[in-house]
């Protein structure tokens, strides 16, 4: 089979703009003067991500429902829904700067209450929908959430989560939910005008939740001067264009989903897609043939799915996506040519965090070389260095933790974590990604690997102190310790190492009760898929868990 891109990929890369020169020049007030508001005097988000795209018939949403509907919506329609979803909220004396949290699946409802709880001046807070109890009970308390938008199949997760703040829920045509205010019924019922609220640069208008190793999640409050850098990644790291049917695989309910399925894309005007459905490499063909995507964005675990698909079923819309852009893990090199050989497209690395976004990219949109193995190069408008111990740079073919040049990173964001008087970001002149790599002869980038504890799992990130804590609510564990166990087709899988209570002997139904029981509190994608018992976990001599001798057994293990 051919290997060849599509026939206008040629001519398409004459007109990409030259990286070393674009990054030489890169304004970031040049980005800001193409907002409709300002950021000094006044902007607020949905304006610039709907109330300014709003010309008749314009598209904002493609939308494909899990039970096979579909619908699409112009900014226009969106305008008008946000407004009563923000007269809404300011019924319920929601004010600017509160939280309004969604625990919503990739609907209309979902986009229809990030933009209208921007309307009002609020932040807007994901719950991803495959958490648990626990998991939601956490990030509402802490965020101190106002209210919470959910629909019919996630409401019970609420039951359990104390002192909950009034709820809104979507429910269908025969459907009621007692003593919840109904998503439609309540929009019916308000004026579809309402005057945006104008906020400043340093105001939130995300939060989220990062993993926590050491401790809970913490909270990223997202500045609205966090749309520059949003709209640097989408154009010339995606490289989405006027022309491109573009979708993004990830869910809003995650910081890449949020900033780049959303944010990025409405922010140019763009049309997104949502797909209510569970990923399969079936529906992932049908969507991109039914919608004609040629720009596409995910992980490299959905990857790694349509590649188990087969090339027969690749063979569908081969030739028909024009670039397809991989976050949230390392792009392994045999991803890539297959998507050229199969796919007949170009696929490229990106790294970032949700404290930082996007910052490390293999661009779509600038001209550079991409060398197998690299993460790529600084995305315009962020410095980055390779630091030693002693945040001394280091040089070329010298491993070191990445950080960003605040100094010299005209459109970085992150403030430090919410409620949080000290932490990673306040650190002189540096952010600490706390991840290992090395700088390249032309300038790239190379991941090693994670600082931290962090495990990285089908393309989420999951703290290990949040598994530990819910297994340590069941009554049969005494200790636990949780790491990441190399996998080739996640990544690495979650495992845990558990001492076991006197009053419990191990067995494999005991196994099977601890999963369901964290897969219950926390979520799908975080219960561990191995469990082992050990008499006793290793430690320093002052008694702190030392994980990285586990996680190193298992990778030697891996090896043999």
């Amino acid at each position: 089979m051919s290997s060849a891109l599509p026939a206008d990929a040629t001519t398409a890369a004459a007109t990409v703009p030259d990286y070393a020169q674009f990054y030489a020049d890169f304004s970031a007030d040049s980005i800001a003067a193409e907002l409709s508001g300002n950021l000094q005097t006044g902007i607020n988000a949905c304006v610039e991500c709907c109330d300014r795209h709003a010309t008749p018939g314009r598209i904002a949403l493609f939308w494909e429902g899990k039970d096979g509907r579909s619908a699409s919506y112009t900014f226009a329609q969106l305008k008008e829904l946000s407004g009563r979803f923000a007269n809404f909220l300011k019924a319920q004396g929601i004010q600017p700067g509160d939280r309004v949290a969604g625990l919503l699946p990739r609907t209309p409802e979902l986009l229809i209450a990030i933009l209208g709880t921007w309307r009002a001046g609020a932040v807007y807070q994901p719950l991803f929908t495959a958490f648990g109890s626990k998991s939601i009970e956490y990030r509402v308390a802490a965020s101190e959430a106002k209210l919470i938008v959910t629909d019919i199949d996630n409401r019970h997760k609420l039951e359990d989560v104390p002192d909950c703040p009034p709820i809104m829920t979507v429910v269908g045509d025969n459907e009621t939910q007692t003593g919840d205010f109904s998503f439609w019924a309540e929009l019916e019922s308000q004026p579809t005008e309402f005057a945006p609220v104008m906020r400043k640069a340093d105001d939130a208008f995300i939060m989220l939740f990062t993993s926590g190793t050491t401790g809970p999640a913490k909270g990223v409050a997202v500045p609205l001067r966090a749309m520059l850098a949003f709209y640097v990644y989408t154009r010339y790291a995606m490289d989405v264009r006027p022309e491109d049917a573009f979708w993004n695989i990830a869910d809003p309910g995650w910081a890449y989903g949020l900033y780049y399925c959303v944010t990025g894309p409405l922010l140019m005007g763009h049309a997104i897609t949502f797909y209510e459905g569970s990923f399969t490499v079936e529906s992932t063909y049908r969507i991109i043939d039914k919608y004609k995507i040629t720009n596409l964005a995910g992980s490299p675990t959905a990857y790694r799915m349509l590649i188990a698909g087969g090339e027969e079923a690749a063979a569908t819309v081969k030739g028909r996506l024009r670039a397809v852009s991989s976050a949230g893990e390392p792009l392994n090199p045999e991803v890539i040519r297959w998507f050229r050989e199969h796919l007949a497209c170009l696929i490229n690395d990106h790294y970032g965090q949700t404290e930082t976004g996007m910052v490390l990219c293999n661009h779509h949109g600038l001209k550079h070389e991409v060398h197998m193995g690299s993460a790529g190069l600084a995305m315009p408008g962020y410095r980055l260095a390779v630091l030693d111990d002693d945040q001394n740079e280091l040089g070329v073919g010298e491993p070191g933790v990445l950080a960003v040049d605040r100094r010299h990173s005209p459109v970085y964001w992150f403030r430090g974590y919410w409620q949080h008087d000290t932490d990673n970001s306040d650190n002189g002149d540096y952010y600490i990604t706390g991840d290992t790599v090395e700088k390249n002869q032309d300038g790239s980038i190379s991941f090693i690997g994670r600082g931290d504890d962090i495990i990285t799992s089908s393309g989420y990130r999951i703290g290990p102190f949040d598994v530990e804590s819910a297994l340590l609510e069941h009554p049969a564990v005494v200790e636990a310790a949780v790491v990441g166990k190399p996998d080739p087709e996640r990544t690495e899988l979650v495992k845990a190492f558990v001492v076991l209570s006197k009053d419990y002997q191990a067995s494999a139904e005991l196994i099977a009760e601890l999963q369901q029981y964290v897969k219950h509190r926390l979520a799908a994608h975080s219960y561990p898929r191995e469990i082992e018992f050990l008499t006793e976990l290793p430690k320093t001599p002052s008694g702190k868990l030392q994980r990285f001798i586990l996680r190193n057994q298992e990778v030697a293990k891996s090896k043999m």
